[in-house]
């Protein structure tokens, strides 16, 4: 596109080269839903202020909603000469409606309307994606109630630590989750105020309606510099940052599913529907959904790394750099839902062996901790009870027994308080019942965790069981 167009100061056309370079319409173009609502709202606001006449509204929304409808179907045809989305948009609604879109431009600059653009785009996808996480949480609740009976080894430096119920494991899950949808709704609520009407960096001479604009187009209200409305992404790096966040929890559930689902742990059975086989090896069956799952987390550390060093060595206002903030947010926020959608198949159509796991809770010496509780309890000091309990697995290690299988009288050649009540307190259910603490493991604390995330899932409005249910059709344990 010619320099020409933006008022005469330029004698000679842009570099053909220069042209390519800069042009991001084949990237903001996605912006164009959120371009058109925000050039219809800042239309009827002049109009309302008398800046234009009603007629030149009324032509001006006609044609964009035109333009809206050929967006959304397809038909619109996308000028890479005409640079951007709002140059696209805005430069065909002129050719059609003439010197009326022309005056749409009024009061309004660039810098503010891809502000403002971003900030919808950002606050809406904020909240698509935490209704991913929320679909996603329905599927770990159903498969945690039907998992509160299934005990298994939970794990520290990945080596058989305690005694713990599958559905606790997948709580733990959940709180990751929920951790990040509430980022993601606080970075939509602290984003949502409207930089329209802050012209190029400061503001304008005509007499704009900011607060008619943000209400119109769902703001909360307005921001309060112009200056650092048109400069500052710093919305993004906190949306992109949570989505990152996001992206790390899942890719540490999926590292579980991938070790899960090996033939040395034997924990879970993925679906053939979200694993594949080998080329070479026919008895391979691949968790591939869940590396991919893993492996896509870097592009989104990376999205957020980009957006960072775009941003940090920028003075005030708009700089041509902040240009390169679409593509890593937008791939982002497609990275997560993508694997937000995957992991809740994944999850769904997975079995768990609980046969395997209760049998792994009898090797690698899990109950060790409850030999030094159960000393404690008695009466020995814990630092004490827990050498105590280190030589009695050395002792049973030797021999090729478990704790369990030590005799009494091997027991208390260690220490005189065992009693034959200590073969009980080894039992892994008697175990978990022990810690029966908020936020442990015992039957009762899962189970009321379950009924308040439920709880939590329900008030958001969403029908769990029936949300769960359309990722699979089978999550038996």
């Amino acid at each position: 596109m010619s320099d020409k167009s933006w008022g005469g100061r330029f004698d000679q056309d842009l570099d053909a080269h220069a042209a390519a370079f800069s042009a991001s319409v084949d990237v903001d173009k996605r912006l164009a839903e959120q371009d058109i609502r925000g050039s219809i709202a800042h239309a009827r606001m002049l109009g309302a202020r008398g800046v234009i006449s009603q007629e030149d509204v009324q032509r001006i929304v006609a044609g964009l909603e035109q333009i809206a409808r050929e967006v959304a179907s397809g038909d619109f045809s996308w000028d890479p000469a005409r640079e951007d989305v709002h140059m696209n948009i805005e430069s065909t609604l002129t050719e059609r409606i003439g010197d009326a879109g022309a005056r749409l431009h009024t009061g309004r600059s660039r810098n503010d309307q891809v502000a403002t653009d971003m900030r919808m785009f950002s606050r809406d996808a904020c909240h698509a994606t935490a209704a991913r996480i929320d679909a996603l949480l329905c599927v770990l609740i159903h498969r945690a109630q039907g998992t509160v009976a299934v005990l298994m080894p939970g794990y520290t430096h990945l080596q058989r630590a305690q005694p713990v119920r599958l559905a606790h494991h997948l709580l733990a899950w959940c709180e990751m989750l929920e951790r990040d949808r509430s980022r993601l709704i606080d970075a939509a609520r602290r984003m949502n105020l409207s930089p329209l009407g802050s012209g190029a960096l400061a503001a304008t001479t005509f007499p704009l309606d900011r607060e008619m604009t943000a209400r119109e187009l769902g703001f909360a209200g307005v921001s309060a510099n112009s200056l650092d409305a048109v400069a500052d992404r710093d919305f993004l790096i906190e949306t992109v940052a949570a989505l990152a966040n996001c992206a790390i929890h899942m890719s540490r559930i999926a590292e579980e599913l991938v070790l899960w689902s090996s033939q040395e742990f034997g924990f879970v059975q993925m679906s053939d529907a979200f694993t594949t086989g080998s080329s070479m090896m026919p008895q391979k069956k691949n968790p591939d959904m869940a590396e991919l799952v893993r492996g896509k987390t870097g592009r989104v550390v990376g999205d957020l790394v980009a957006l960072m060093v775009m941003l940090k060595g920028l003075p005030l206002a708009y700089n041509r750099d902040m240009q390169e903030d679409k593509p890593p947010v937008f791939d982002a926020f497609d990275t997560v839902d993508a694997s937000l959608t995957i992991l809740s198949g994944s999850l769904a159509t997975a079995r768990f062996n609980a046969t395997r796991m209760r049998k792994a809770l009898g090797e690698g010496f899990v109950d060790a901790t409850e030999v030094a509780d159960y000393l404690a309890a008695k009466g020995v000091a814990f630092r004490q009870a827990h050498h105590v309990a280190g030589r009695l697995v050395r002792s049973a290690s030797d021999q090729n027994k478990t704790l369990a299988e030590l005799s009494i009288e091997e027991l208390r050649a260690e220490h005189a308080a065992f009693q034959p009540d200590v073969y009980q307190a080894l039992d892994p259910e008697t175990a978990i019942e022990r810690r029966n603490l908020p936020g442990g493991p015992a039957r009762s604390r899962v189970e009321s965790e379950i009924s308040a995330t439920r709880a939590r899932l329900t008030a958001r409005g969403i029908d769990v069981d029936a949300s769960a249910a359309r990722f699979s059709a089978r999550t038996e344990p």
